[in-house]
Order: structure tokens, then sequence, then C-alpha cells
């Protein structure tokens, strides 16, 4: 399946959460996406402020090809996106609500999802062509917050919430309109042990189960 609109709906149909891996390194990176792909996470980001991401990148998408979409976060720049695409990387991950980047993700096939907080940055985005809305951070707002949004955002655009997210939480998010979340530092940070990720994730992996 190579459209990347249709690859980033499969892979959120099949689990609907975003593992963000900032402060990854190439040594840990194998390790830990095993522990992540094999509890069920079909979409692993590397935030390009991490030691050496491309590297990480690299070596995840050859790992998980066919398996989960590897891509990069904190991308901030057209060139950002050229160095992912060099790398293998096929999600662009953003903080902010930036035209251009996410014009260059479609541009090369890529599966944009952009950082917004507004209805004005949601909508902004959707038109330069991103396939996903990434609310950040979510823990400055809340499942009000998002429920009114999304009386006016397209139904058919999925929102994922990031920032701050635990398994206790996302009930509450998805009720509001969440179609996934990002998981950070409460899934992985810099130095966590693979079987600690590994527990963390099935926590998660459990708790959007149960929403079915």
């Amino acid at each position: 399946m190579t459209d990347p609109a249709a690859r980033f709906a499969e892979a959120i149909a099949a689990c609907p959460l975003v593992a963000v891996l900032r402060g990854l390194t190439p040594a840990d990176a194998e390790a830990v996406g095993d522990a992540l792909v094999e509890a069920g996470f079909t979409l692993l980001e590397v935030p390009l402020n991490s030691p050496d991401p491309l590297v990480s990148i690299e070596r995840l998408a050859r790992r998980y090809a066919g398996r989960a979409i590897v891509g990069a976060g904190t991308v901030l720049t057209p060139a950002d996106v050229d160095a992912v695409v060099g790398a293998g990387g096929a999600l662009i991950v953003s903080p902010n609500t930036d035209a251009a980047v996410i014009r260059a993700s479609v541009a090369r096939g890529l599966i944009s999802l952009p950082g917004y907080y507004t209805p004005s940055e949601g909508f902004a985005a959707l038109a330069a062509g991103a396939h996903g809305l990434k609310l950040f951070p979510a823990e400055g707002a809340s499942p009000a917050f998002l429920k009114a949004q999304r009386a006016v955002l397209p139904k058919a655009v999925k929102v994922l919430a990031v920032g701050g997210i635990t398994p206790d939480t996302i009930p509450q998010w998805h009720a509001a309109g969440a179609d996934g979340f990002g998981l950070g530092s409460n899934l992985y940070r810099a130095g966590k042990s693979a079987a600690d990720v590994a527990r963390d994730a099935t926590t998660f992996v459990t708790a959007v189960k149960a929403l079915a």
C-alpha cells in the first residue's frame, strides 16, 4: 500500500498509538523498537533532536518494513523532510503548523501529521495537505477543549492527542473525539530499558483495546 493517507488510516486502525522516542540512541533503537512492535505498535517516531536520529530511523525503518511505519518528529523545515526521506522514514510529525513542511511531506509521499492547537491552525494544516492532526500540547488543553473543536473539524480527519497522555486518561480523550494518542515520556525516555518499555507499551495497548 503506497498511498500515505491509506497507510496512516490502516496503522491507526491497527493500533492508535504513536511512540514518541525522544532521546533514543541508535544503540538502543532495535531493542526498544522490538519491545514496541511486539506489543502491537504500528507507528514509531524518532524526534530529530535525539542523538543521531537519522541513524535510528534508518535502522528502525529497515527492521520493521511492512510491520510498522517509522518516521521523525520535531520536523521543522523542508530540508528536514528531505533528510528523513534519505533515511527511509515515512512519517513526518511536527510540533507546529508549518505549511511548507506539510507540503514538502506530501510531495515526497510521506504521512504528514503536524501539530496544531487552534481551529485556525487545524484548518490551515488540512488545507496544506496534512493527513491527520496532532493536538499539542494536550496537557495544556482538556478533553472538553478537543470536543468543542471536533464540532467543526471534518469528521473524517484523524486527531491525535499528544502530551501528558496516560492509560487512565485515554478513555476521557477518546470520548471527546481523539482518534489516537502520541506517547512521550510516559512510554519512553532516554535510557529506559527495553523491558520497562515493553511493560508500559503493553499497558497502553491494553487501554486502547478496552475502548472497542
